[in-house]
């Protein structure tokens, strides 16, 4: 019971404050009383937090949240599937999807060749593509994991970065290392680079090469042009995969300058093979207030004048 209800009643606290439905528990018994539908609702919450218990996988606060939602929302998934499909595991932290939407862009990565994953900050857009490349490069389905992004600011500009050209690149590289450093032993990274295991580069290095046997990740793609989205698709090999990640709402092109990820979605939409994944500020996994901020922007947006 303390596992379903949490310690000092965490979990119960939030069932209380998600569900319709009153919430009654004496020793080993939970009784619930209210409207039918509310009451059915709140026994499928906790059929699933059941579920996910004897899976061996603990609850979160996090995870009683999702589960609530998913079920509310009618969504057509199990929430014990979702948040019980294991990507990877490395030094006792497992990584899996948090929402239906991420499962969904997990199992397009694994059922098609170029998948598209477009999306706010916080999606886990970038970081579920890094672990199923890690996985994909540990089962030897592929033997290197290449990472790139193009190199345009933010508002900074490159060339007063200090340093050597690598230095200076460096930054726009950074959070791929990040997830890297979550997902593979930081002493064996080194070494994965010196081999070409990994690489991580700027797109502007991907041209002329055809790309085998590779898992290929596109960052921040909504910064290329059409001429460099086309560039890049067109370096797919035998043998590879690719996923292209972005968010269209986040655009830092010069004026004027069309997005190559906005203008694709029309261009492939209809191409076998590809996947377009879209996800929402619903799917953001950071701190709770990063979902809120997305929407917020979001319905900034819709009502300002075109």
């Amino acid at each position: 019971m303390v596992n379903v209800l949490g310690s000092a009643d965490e979990f119960l606290r939030i069932l209380e404050r998600d569900l319709d439905a009153e919430i009654h528990v004496r020793g080993n018994e939970i009784t619930l009383t209210g409207q039918p539908a509310a009451v059915t609702l709140a026994v499928e919450v906790f059929t699933e937090l059941v579920a996910v218990l004897r899976t061996g996988q603990g609850l979160t606060p996090d995870a009683v949240e999702r589960i609530c939602s998913m079920l509310s929302a009618r969504e057509d998934a199990r929430p014990a599937e979702v948040l019980t499909q294991n990507i990877l595991s490395n030094r006792g932290k497992t990584i899996r999807p948090k929402t239906l939407n991420q499962k969904r862009y997990v199992d397009a990565i694994d059922q098609h060749t170029v998948v598209f994953g477009i999306g706010p900050a916080g999606t886990g857009k970038t970081y579920l593509a890094m672990a199923k490349a890690v996985q994909a490069l540990q089962s030897k389905q592929v033997n290197r994991i290449i990472l790139t992004r193009p190199a345009v600011e933010a508002g900074e500009h490159l060339g007063f970065l200090p340093g050597t050209l690598n230095e200076k690149i460096d930054p726009y590289l950074r959070p791929l290392y990040d997830a890297l450093h979550d997902m593979i032993d930081p002493d064996s990274i080194p070494r994965l680079l010196t081999a070409g295991t990994i690489e991580v580069a700027p797109l502007a290095y991907m041209r002329g090469r055809t790309l085998n046997d590779a898992f290929i990740i596109l960052d921040e793609a909504q910064n290329t042009s059409m001429e460099q989205m086309k560039m890049f698709l067109t370096r797919l090999g035998f043998g590879a995969k690719m996923v292209v990640t972005g968010d269209v709402t986040q655009i830092d092109l010069p004026g004027g300058s069309k997005s190559g990820l906005k203008a694709v979605q029309g261009i492939l939409d209809n191409v076998d093979d590809i996947a377009f994944c879209m996800l929402t500020n619903h799917d953001v996994v950071r701190h709770k207030l990063v979902g809120r901020i997305v929407a917020a922007y979001d319905r900034f947006e819709a009502q300002r004048p075109r």
